[in-house]
């Protein structure tokens, strides 16, 4: 098996010169190479818990890395007005700024991936974030549209290395019952980061205009990378793995070939349809009639994501009551409910409808994250960048399809996308629920 496989230290044989004589030519001595975050793996048993040493500043440090990327790879989604009309640009061409980004992440999530595999979760991240941040603190610089998509483009590309990186480090250093709620606060960090980053940029850009409010996260995000680094625990059951080709591909082949990991993109997919799509478009939505919000306040509309840090970080609870499948069964049917609601020409009902929408999608996205990697038995790092890639596909497709709808149609065609990807959702748990009655059936047979 390959050393992705078994777990393994990375071996690399010497080069012996050839023997000329008829005697047989000594072995290729082996040198084992530990990966450089890489340290002895001691006993399963010392694995993270809550209430343990070392739990509170992981959970602490990776909840920085969730703000931190949500609120770079978004800071630009709450500003699509302001920008459309300083560059001249519609609402779908202002809309890539935001698809460019996730475009970029998911795009190279899987590289990103296999990297840290072999050089570290922790390595990967602490350069991912450094990049981002760099990349941040030139977006307010972008002269055109055009400029202002392609460093987007490059920002989600440097993000690529958070996201399956930390959830991987999470499976290997949490022990298997508190996964679900230590994922649960990662993506709780992840709406925090979404919040603080638009309800900020919201108020700044009112103030100051668009380019000093997305400065303002670079910095934000600045301070958030530092003291993650300082934060995060060394890996303690880290092995490296390989970086060669076949030893990725088959894994990525592995990871495709099983039913339940498809089912899982395909659901993480779909719910971020929804929700690009929703906050994309939201603020055209508000600052149009009959509400006609001025920016900070639209900014402030953000502070719903709080209802998704809630609901994200008790996910392990919820499955912990319903099972897998019944949590996103519950998740999908409250973002439904949202969607529905938004429809309303009701201020206090656009924002219960926005409410039930946030705590659907962060409950259903935690609850189908933390199931990839407990599905994956090997290769976690490609199984978690194959679901982020999944994942980040669906908010560009959502972002961009949701302004196209909005643009044709108003508001209710971007609702009504969003109504045919949950139905999506609905379908595909339905086939795992079945899936699962068969394998049980045929078990008691």
């Amino acid at each position: 098996m390959s050393p992705a496989d078994t777990g393994a230290l990375t071996r690399v044989s010497a080069d012996a010169p050839a023997d000329t004589s008829a005697s047989p030519a000594p072995a290729p001595a082996a040198v084992d190479m530990p990966a450089p975050d890489a340290a002895p793996a001691p006993d399963a048993d010392s694995r993270l818990t809550p209430g343990g040493p070392g739990y509170r500043r992981m959970s602490f440090a990776l909840f920085l890395a969730g703000v931190a990327t949500f609120a770079l790879l978004y800071s630009t989604q709450a500003l699509l007005p302001l920008i459309s009309e300083d560059m001249a640009a519609t609402a779908g061409a202002a809309s890539w700024t935001v698809a460019a980004a996730t475009g970029g992440l998911a795009l190279f999530v899987l590289p990103m991936s296999a990297l840290s595999e072999r050089f570290g979760r922790r390595t990967v991240m602490t350069a991912s974030l450094a990049v981002a941040v760099t990349v941040g603190l030139l977006v307010p610089f972008a002269p055109t549209i055009g400029w202002l998509v392609a460093l987007r483009a490059v920002q989600g590309a440097a993000l690529a290395g958070l996201p399956a990186s930390a959830t991987a480090y999470l499976a290997e250093e949490v022990r298997p019952k508190a996964l679900v709620t230590a994922i649960g606060l990662f993506v709780a960090g992840n709406s925090v980061g979404g919040m603080s980053g638009r309800l900020l940029t919201g108020w700044v850009a009112q103030l100051f205009g668009w380019r000093v409010a997305v400065g303002t996260i670079g910095l934000v995000a600045v301070v958030c990378a530092v003291a993650f680094r300082l934060l995060l625990p060394a890996p303690r059951h880290f092995t490296a793995g390989s970086l060669r080709p076949r030893v990725l591909l088959g894994a990525i082949r592995d990871h495709l070939g099983d039913p339940l990991l498809r089912r899982l993109y395909a659901i993480g997919a779909l719910f971020m349809t929804v929700f690009g799509g929703v906050y994309t478009v939201i603020g055209y939505r508000l600052t149009d009639a009959p509400f006609s919000l001025p920016q900070g306040i639209i900014g402030s509309i953000f502070l719903v994501y709080l209802v998704g840090t809630v609901s994200a970080s008790t996910a392990g609870r919820l499955v912990g009551r319903l099972g897998r499948r019944g949590a996103l069964y519950l998740a999908g049917g409250t973002t439904a409910a949202g969607l529905l609601l938004s429809l309303a020409d009701s201020l206090p009902l656009v924002l219960l409808g926005l409410v039930l929408i946030t705590a659907g999608f962060f409950a259903g996205h935690a609850v189908a994250s933390s199931a990839v990697s407990r599905t994956a038995t090997h290769g976690r790092a490609q199984a978690q960048a194959l679901y982020q890639s999944a994942y980040y596909i669906g908010s560009s497709v959502g972002s961009t399809l949701g302004a196209t709808a909005y643009h044709a149609t108003g508001w209710a065609g971007t609702v009504a996308l969003g109504l045919l990807a949950l139905a999506g959702v609905t379908s595909i748990t339905l086939l795992g629920t079945r899936a699962a009655r068969r394998t049980a059936a045929t078990r008691t047979a």
